[in-house]
């Protein structure tokens, strides 16, 4: 993917908030602290496009931002941390819900997971969620680097057993090595079905 230009565009809470829906979109989920805003960086070569933080639950609205002009990236607050206020964990599973259940142009939605956890309930729920709804669900590993290979393989093996899924329906990623990247990219350009997203 040649990325030629990636921009903030706004932040919403509702749906009164969300730019016009003319773009295909691709949303982004996960638990907090799963790397999520590192794999977007990482996708759309910037540093900082995404904003990180080593401090869970940061990402408490739905941003949306321009990939080269022709579709959106949408970053979803993180789920499962429980530093975050009760008040704001509430909200956020409406907001969350809301935005995946109404919004026409979302055309898949990518869930990462830190490899060197097993996936739980949350997890499953959502990939089960968004297979009722036919939203297609792209299942992204982050964090390989922290991981031997042969360690990694392991951790996809019953990553997978857990999801009941096979291993290779979960892509490993590494926001340091790279690994992965282009075989995310591609997956991606599937979703989108764009012309312009492909090489």
């Amino acid at each position: 993917m040649i990325i030629k230009s990636a921009e903030f565009v706004t932040s919403a809470v509702r749906q009164s908030h969300y730019p016009p829906a003319s773009l295909p979109e691709i949303a982004f989920a996960g638990r907090s602290n799963v790397g999520k805003s590192s794999l977007i960086n990482t996708l759309v070569n910037r540093k900082k496009l995404v904003k990180t933080s080593s401090t869970p639950g940061r990402t408490q609205l739905i941003n949306f931002f321009m990939i080269n002009q022709s579709f959106m990236f949408v970053d979803l607050p993180g789920f499962g941390y429980a530093r975050v206020p009760k008040k704001i964990q509430k909200e956020w599973g409406p907001m969350i819900e809301t935005y995946l259940s109404t919004r026409s142009t979302l055309k898949g939605v990518v869930l990462i997971m830190d490899l060197r956890r097993i996936p739980g309930q949350q997890e499953s729920d959502l990939i089960n969620w968004l297979s009722h709804y036919g939203i297609p669900s792209l299942l992204v590993m982050t964090k390989t680097d922290k991981l031997k290979k042969s360690k990694q393989v392991l951790q996809q093996k019953q990553a997978a057993e857990a999801l009941q899924l096979n291993p290779e329906d979960l892509l490993l990623f590494s926001a340091k090595s790279r690994q992965g990247k282009d075989l995310v990219w591609e997956e991606i350009s599937k979703l989108v079905r764009e012309e312009t997203v492909l090489r």
